[in-house]
């Protein structure tokens, strides 16, 4: 799914991630330099770079946070991932943020650096879940080219059918497009046949279907490789085995567009 918080399709969040997590972890690293030397030096860099990692990692939240409300999809495993992946962050800033203030007051070594250490573990842990979000999920990925076209989505206003049928103009064979309508995403495609309508969740892992590749009516979900007819549902390669919900179409002004019914 390309990132919602992105800039020339390239996407912000990774972009920030790295600072706070050399700030914070290196902050770490020179309280328990200054704790093993007694180069007070040290630890005086630890009290700078601490803050700097909690602001840096507070301005990273905000595209991520942007990235989790308008890129995941939602009811997925991906969800899932991403809220434990923003919980750890969390977490952890809480904790350097608590080891940072301890070594003010107390001015020892040893509540910081067991704070900055459990922190920094619990950065790494939120880490490893966002790279799986990445290159698993491929959230924030934009994977379009060739005749696949770029990345389109769109939100519509008013009577179902004319906004699907506004919606499908100007797709081009075998592209497709994701629809938010009635707080629903409807992922839009064109083949052979004509154009389709169908639900933009696979029934596997919740998978977003419109991320995925349309060839001879059937849609590849990126995630598994879950394979659907896109005019039936019907599944033809698993590992779903729940058909996906389709719309009829009728055509209107050159295109086709959902009728209010559905079908599974």
């Amino acid at each position: 799914m390309k990132s919602t918080a992105s800039f020339k399709s390239h996407p912000i969040h990774p972009m920030l991630i790295p600072f706070p997590f050399v700030f914070l972890s290196g902050g770490w690293g020179f309280r328990v330099a200054a704790a093993m030397t007694g180069n007070d030096e040290l630890k005086t860099v630890s009290r700078y770079l601490v803050p700097a990692g909690l602001v840096a990692g507070l301005v990273a939240a905000v595209p991520g946070a942007i990235d989790y409300l308008g890129s995941v999809p939602p009811q997925s495993s991906a969800k899932e991932r991403a809220t434990k992946h923003a919980l750890l962050n969390v977490a952890s800033l809480a904790l350097f943020a608590a080891g940072w203030l301890a070594g003010r007051r107390r001015g020892g070594n040893a509540l910081p650096i067991a704070l900055h250490g459990a922190g920094t573990a619990t950065l790494c842990a939120a880490g490893w879940m966002g790279g799986t979000l990445a290159y698993r999920n491929q959230i924030g990925v934009d994977h379009r080219y060739a005749s696949a076209g770029t990345w389109q989505e769109e939100r519509v206003d008013g009577e179902k059918v004319a906004a699907l049928d506004d919606a499908a103009h100007g797709l081009e064979m075998n592209q497709m497009k994701l629809v938010h309508v009635d707080g629903k995403r409807v992922a839009v495609g064109r083949t052979g046949k004509g154009y389709a309508a169908f639900q933009d969740r696979c029934t596997h892992r919740g998978g977003p279907l419109s991320d995925g590749a349309l060839m001879c009516g059937t849609v590849q979900c990126p995630w598994h490789g879950s394979q659907f007819d896109v005019h039936t549902g019907e599944v033809k390669a698993g590992p779903a085995e729940e058909k996906i919900e389709t719309y009829d179409v009728a055509i209107s002004h050159g295109a086709r567009h959902r009728h209010g019914s559905s079908r599974r």
